[in-house]
């Protein structure tokens, strides 16, 4: 792949997972041929004073803590790859708007499953649900990554509109990665309401079965033919696509999902990414149109 200027970012904050979550995406900037930023985030001053000079975000050892914060994930990722040119950075504006923006002008944002902020009980911090839900380019969390390279991802294919940064996505990180992709497609039988005593409509599962599989076939011809070098794997199966897409994680290196767009991200990343970010046996990109 040629060389590109846009980024790939991360934010950490010193926990485990956000350092993970650097690993990762030094990874991912070898593949890309990317700089990597690594971001830190604080809290400003939740309302302005016009004080001068302006007090600082930081306090003296909160900063020191920062620098090392950032050293530490710098050192964990040239560690790996010592080729990566790593550029790490301090940013006010609080860790959600601040990411999220800067993500305006990256390729990828990573981020760590759950930061020191988060309760134990929680298995997505608050951090990675805004960015997930607002980045503007594709976001991933990372979880459980796995120690070596499997040579497969994996991705959500709804048959629905809106599909093609998904796939571009997808087949062109298995390009990248020399890895195989399969393409699951899930689906669920439609609800039945009782009404009175009468028999419950009969619905031919087979066909709808035979449907699902025409579709996925449909959506990924032209991309095979774009990308002729990536092994292609289609896979309809009869589950909800948050549990189909969650259960194949913990064998692929990747599960790429959709993610909801324009004003409806006001409702949440989507219901079947929500629900896979928070059940994912591995790391998952939200892709967006």
């Amino acid at each position: 792949m040629s060389r590109t200027d846009k980024p790939i970012i991360v934010g950490v904050d010193g926990s485990p997972a956000s350092l993970d979550a650097a690993a990762w995406a030094g990874e991912e900037a070898v593949l890309r041929d990317a700089p990597l930023r690594i971001m830190y985030a604080v809290v400003e001053w939740m309302h302005y004073v016009p004080l001068v000079p302006q007090p600082s975000p930081v306090g003296p050892e909160e900063a020191h803590a920062v620098e090392e914060t950032l050293r530490t994930a710098a050192d964990c990722v040239r560690a790996g790859h010592p080729e990566v040119e790593v550029v790490t950075e301090i940013v006010g504006g609080g860790p959600w708007d601040a990411l999220v923006t800067a993500a305006e002008e990256a390729q990828m944002i990573v981020v760590g499953s759950r930061g020191l902020g988060g309760f134990a009980g929680l298995l997505l911090g608050s951090v990675s649900r805004h960015v997930l839900s607002w980045a503007p380019c594709p976001a991933v969390v990372v979880r459980e990554a796995p120690a070596s390279p499997r040579g497969t991802i994996v991705a959500g294919v709804t048959g629905r509109s809106g599909q093609a940064p998904v796939l571009d996505f997808a087949f062109r990180e298995a390009e990248l990665r020399g890895a195989s992709l399969r393409l699951l497609h899930g689906w669920t039988p439609p609800a039945v309401p009782s009404i009175g005593d009468k028999p419950p409509i009969a619905y031919d599962l087979e066909g709808i079965g035979r449907s699902a599989e025409i579709m996925l076939a449909e959506a990924v011809a032209g991309w095979r033919a774009k990308f002729p070098d990536v092994r292609v794997i289609k896979e309809v199966v009869r589950a909800h696509p948050a549990k189909a897409l969650a259960d194949a994680s913990a064998a692929h290196d990747l599960t790429i999902v959709g993610g909801r767009s324009g004003l409806r991200r006001m409702l949440g990343m989507g219901s079947v990414a929500h629900a896979l970010v928070h059940h994912a046996r591995g790391p998952v990109a939200v892709v967006r149109g």
